[in-house]
This record gives C-alpha cells, sequence and structure tokens, in this order.
C-alpha cells in the first residue's frame, strides 16, 4: 500500500513524510482491515511530527480522524460487518481495568494508546483498528466531512462539556480552528451566545459567515464578558486574559494537548471569585459516539479543504502557518 510515513523527527517545514510501498497491516483477534478513504489533518500530527510529544515510536504513520471501509474482520470480531463505514479516532485502545477505566474515565488511563503516535495510522491507504474503538459513521455525512469530526470534533465536544456553559450562556472561543468551527455549530445549536477572538482574519471571517455573535482580534476587545470559555490556540499567554474576562464563577477549559507556558497570574484578577481552569485530555468513546450523534442531528458540515495523500506535507504546512479555514482533509485513493 501506499502511505505517508515518518521516519525522523523534523520541523514540517523540511517535509518529513514520505510517500513509500509500505506493507499493509493484517488484522490481528478483535481488529477491524479498513480501506481508508479520507484522514483529517490535525495539530496533534504536527507535534508527533515535530517532537513535542514525549516517547515517539519510529519509523510511524501519522493520521488518526479516519474515515474508511471494513474491508476484513480478525478472530473474535462481533460488532461490524464488511462494507461497512467507520471511523478510527485518536484514541486507540484502554487497559479496562484501572479506576479510572471503571469510572467512566477511561481518557485518563496510564495504559491508553493513540493512533497516528503509538501505532500505524490514517495517512495510508490501509488501516486497523481495534473494533470496540472504531465508530460507525452516520450516513449523512461524506467522508471528508465526518473525517474532522473524529478528532476536531470529538475533543471539541469534550472541551464544550469541560467548559460547563450554563443554558443560555455566553461562551468565548480562543483561537478559530479545525475544532472551534466544530463547537460553534455545537455551541450555536444549543442557544448559547458565540464570541470568537482570532489573529487570522480569514478564520475571523470563517466565525462571522457561520454565525458568531462577536468576532474580533485580541481578547481585551471583547465586549462582555462570558460565563465559559475554551482555548484552542495552543498559547499560555492566553490562559490568564481569558480567566480575567469571565464572570464569577465561569469556568476556561484549555483543550489543547500541548501548551506554551502560562505566565504568572494574579490570584484576584484571574482565578478569585469561583473561577474554575480546567484541563481536557483525550477522550472517551461515549463522547464520540455522543458527538456523533449529536452532529447528525443538526447536522454540523465542516469546512474542509481536500488534499491528495502525497501532499500531507503541504496539508500540515499549510495547517503550521494558518493558511486552513476549516480543516485539512487527505482524499486516499
Amino acid at each position: 500500500m501506499k502511505a505517508m510515513v515518518l521516519e525522523e523527527i523534523s520541523p514540517i517545514e523540511n517535509s518529513p513524510l514520505r510517500l513509500l510501498d509500505w506493507p499493509a497491516p493484517e488484522p490481528g483477534p478483535g481488529e477491524l482491515s479498513v480501506r481508508v478513504r479520507a484522514c483529517a489533518v490535525c495539530r496533534t500530527d504536527l507535534h508527533v511530527i515535530e517532537g513535542d510529544l514525549p516517547g515517539e515510536t519510529l519509523p510511524i504513520i501519522p493520521g488518526h480522524q479516519v474515515v474508511g471501509i471494513v474491508e476484513r474482520m480478525g478472530p473474535e470480531c462481533r460488532a461490524f460487518r464488511p462494507g461497512q463505514r467507520v471511523g478510527i479516532a485518536w484514541l486507540r485502545q484502554t487497559c479496562g481495568v484501572c479506576r479510572f477505566c471503571l469510572a467512566g474515565r477511561e481518557n485518563l488511563c496510564s495504559g491508553a494508546r493513540f493512533t497516528g503516535y503509538h501505532a500505524h495510522g490514517g495517512y495510508a491507504q490501509w488501516a486497523v483498528v481495534p473494533e470496540l474503538f472504531a465508530y460507525l459513521i452516520p450516513d449523512v455525512f461524506h467522508d471528508e466531512e465526518a473525517a474532522p469530526l473524529l478528532c476536531a470534533g470529538i475533543i471539541g465536544y469534550r472541551a464544550l462539556k469541560r467548559a460547563n456553559v450554563p443554558p443560555g450562556g455566553k461562551l468565548a472561543l480562543y483561537g478559530f480552528g479545525s475544532s472551534a468551527h466544530v463547537v460553534l455549530q455545537l455551541a450555536l445549536y444549543r442557544g448559547y451566545e458565540v464570541f470568537v477572538v482570532s489573529r487570522a482574519e480569514k478564520h475571523r471571517q470563517l466565525a462571522r459567515d457561520m454565525g458568531a455573535h462577536w468576532v474580533g482580534e485580541k481578547p481585551a476587545d471583547l465586549p462582555t464578558k462570558v460565563d465559559s470559555a475554551i482555548i484552542f490556540a495552543p498559547a499560555g499567554e492566553l490562559v490568564p486574559a481569558a480567566l480575567e474576562l469571565l464572570e464569577k464563577g465561569g469556568t476556561l477549559a484549555v483543550a489543547g494537548i500541548h501548551l506554551s507556558p502560562i505566565p504568572e497570574m494574579d490570584y484576584t484578577r484571574c482565578l478569585f471569585f469561583e473561577r474554575d481552569l480546567r484541563s481536557v485530555t483525550s477522550n472517551t468513546r461515549e463522547d464520540g459516539r455522543a458527538l456523533l450523534e449529536e452532529a447528525a442531528q443538526i447536522p454540523i458540515r465542516p469546512k474542509v479543504t481536500a488534499y491528495p495523500l502525497a501532499e500531507a506535507n503541504r496539508a500540515l504546512q499549510d495547517l503550521k502557518a494558518d493558511r486552513l479555514a476549516g480543516t485539512g482533509v487527505l482524499l486516499i485513493e
């Protein structure tokens, strides 16, 4: 099969992914063999490629927002059948027996393994996934629309849950990339008033076009305090500013897997009056199932830019340079 393979950690500007002939993976017990049709690119892929995350497994095929067709099933598979369209997401395995798994918090499992990081992902013509961690894709979505939901959507969904927005509340989004533009659609559907802060004019214009109540370039420009906020940009310097702009009792969720250092904060201005600062760590499978169900009801329509598999480096370069509005998706033949 053809695959874009990372053999050495390097800045994406060096185009470190190589298009190689790679052995097609064989499904083991309880695994599905999936013919990949689309795989969205993600900032987490950049963190893997550029070495921001520890413990790299090399060589690795990145990609964890995968949509494809079940072709074969390993022994002991029961939940799917050949021909069904499934999604493969970041979370691909947990221990199932630790206190976090048993409490419904498997995203905190110390034994968790992740697609495109610990095991080969979807920048390829074929992929395998444990069937217990695969998602049935609703028919309402085209392949390229479904792919961004499998990380940008799921993490956005969990971030929105962690942000604890009250009914009819005001929500600020800092950064307006792939995940935020899915969250905006969820938030509007739920009746929230949404404020978007983004440095890039094309992102601000997309937020306006999608129905945000207010859009601006800087946190200080927000016209009002908000009940809840989510930081999607990997910029720690936004944390104090976002906290200061919360109402009493408000909640700030930080959605990134990687964040630059948070500067010193003034306790009274930023955290007093029971403001909460919460992180977001991966997702549970229940998050994924719930997001896909709600997304199909709306239905969410991710904004995508398509690239062929061989141009994965360019797609990620465009992502890093903020040239993408919405999500980049690799279409795989």
